[in-house]
């Protein structure tokens, strides 16, 4: 019975390669076709918000999510203010406590999200569609009629003091501050990204009303409803539930110059065993005839798994298990930056070979089929990760912050296609200088220090040691 067994399992490995001869080769794989949403529709209520109605997909779900142009970025130097009237705002709205709030999203299928970024805050909720004008007026209640307990801001602050303390424990943290303070300075709103423990501990319920009150109004929103609802049911609850909404202030528009390098930011963490690299450059901004070749070149640079930093210093080489770079914006602005946490003793080895491949890059176009492979992988992407309403919903929404036209999903992937291998070379020399770079270290200096000194390109550039906060 068991030499049966083998017997058959044998014939059963055998059988796809025996079935395959004698057939032609698999067609050609044609080009990926480009995005295309169903057609949505954009309007604005008299008081100026914005709203995008968005039919997508085929399941009995609705995605309400209400993004107000008030965030880190318009805190002036009370930072993390935004996010403490984030966590308030879910303490209870409309005379209804937050476990009524919670109940309430739960008997439409959902719940309710405060989120707080850099440019937005956003009260978002995902619930059968059925409720969908039901979702418009809780939503409505959470960010325009918070209660803002007085007697709850202390646990919130107490949680995110918790918060502030694990993040100042990580060198990622460490590291992303101190590059933010050095690129846009310690009095430019992007620059201030952690507060102390005693600033946050000294918010009071009457800042957190004054931050809702002046920074929250109709003409920073934008109201986006993405999935299956009936169309005319949902624009009479936005009218009710929001056409009495002040207008309240302009976006704010925040001019964001960098602090030019070369420059090298070193952080003590003795005997760490891993080394915390940030390397930037400054960036196109998002939309500029630049932005799609930068984007593709980064991809095949460091932005994807299969990228030549990630193969070589990841793969081959060991130095590290989390490589990657990318390109991060904001309305007129934008930073390239590559990250790491490399082995200590490998932290000038890691360099060496991420400025190899820069130079690479820079030397000569990349193969017609390493390109082809990388904006294939691009395009692929793109429509995977908006494969749900409330992914498209990120997508349309971070265009809408960026400026970005209307058509720009649709334009996305006939662009990326479009790229040659000599504008990723044109875009490689021009948006990796290597002599006007900043970079961040974090580790043990002891160490590190020698090997970043033994690499040319960084040898005769000024090193300053800083702390953080």
């Amino acid at each position: 019975m068991k030499r049966a067994l083998l017997a058959f399992t044998a014939m059963l490995a055998a059988t796809p390669a025996l079935a395959q001869d004698g057939f032609p080769p698999a067609p050609p794989i044609s080009d990926p076709k480009p995005f295309k949403l169903p057609a949505t529709e954009t309007y604005a209520l008299p008081n100026g918000m914005q709203v995008t109605l968005i039919p997508y997909g085929v399941a009995p779900k609705t995605v309400v999510s209400l993004r107000i142009r008030a965030g880190n970025a318009t805190e002036g130097e009370d930072t993390w203010l935004s996010d403490l009237t984030g966590q308030m705002m879910k303490e209870g709205a409309g005379g209804r406590s937050a476990a009524d709030i919670a109940a309430a999203a739960a008997g439409m299928g959902g719940q309710v999200d405060v989120g707080v970024g850099q440019q937005t805050t956003q009260v978002t909720t995902n619930i059968l569609s059925e409720y969908a004008p039901d979702a418009v007026a809780l939503v409505s209640d959470v960010a325009l009629r918070p209660d803002l307990p007085a007697g709850e801001i202390a646990r919130v602050k107490a949680n995110l003091g918790r918060q502030l303390s694990v993040a100042l424990s990580q060198p990622g943290t460490l590291a992303d501050a101190a590059l933010a303070r050095r690129i846009y300075g310690p009095n430019h709103p992007y620059g201030r990204t952690i507060p102390s423990q005693a600033q946050l501990a000294a918010y009071t319920i009457d800042q957190v009303k004054a931050f809702h009150a002046g920074q929250f109004g109709a003409r920073r929103a934008h109201l986006y409803i993405a999935g299956r609802f009936d169309a005319a049911a949902v624009k009479a609850a936005v009218a009710k539930a929001f056409g009495g909404w002040a207008a309240g202030p302009e976006p704010l528009k925040l001019a964001s110059p960098h602090t030019p390098g070369p420059q090298v930011l070193l952080i003590d963490r003795p005997g760490a065993p891993q080394t915390t690299l940030r390397l930037t450059f400054d960036a196109a901004p998002a939309g500029s005839d630049a932005d799609i070749p930068q984007r593709v070149t980064n991809s095949l640079l460091g932005g994807a798994f299969s990228s030549r930093i990630t193969t070589n210093i990841r793969e081959d080489k060991g130095y590290t298990y989390s490589p990657g770079s990318g390109v991060a914006f904001n309305p007129g602005d934008a930073l390239w930056s590559f990250e790491a946490d490399v082995t200590t003793e490998h932290t000038g080895d890691s360099l060496h070979e991420v400025f190899k491949e820069i130079r690479r890059m820079q030397a000569e176009p990349a193969a017609q089929e390493e390109s082809k492979g990388i904006r294939t992988y691009m395009a692929g992407l793109f429509a995977i990760q908006n494969s749900t309403s409330g992914a498209v919903v990120g997508t349309l929404a971070n265009r809408d912050v960026l400026g970005l036209p209307a058509d720009w999903t649709e334009r996305y992937v006939p662009a990326v296609m479009a790229v040659t291998p000599e504008q990723m070379l044109a875009s490689a020399k021009a948006d990796y200088p290597i002599e006007k770079l900043t970079l961040v270290v974090v580790g043990d200096l002891k160490t590190v220090v020698p090997q970043l000194k033994a690499q040319p390109e960084l040898a005769n550039l000024p090193f300053q040691t800083v702390t953080v906060p």
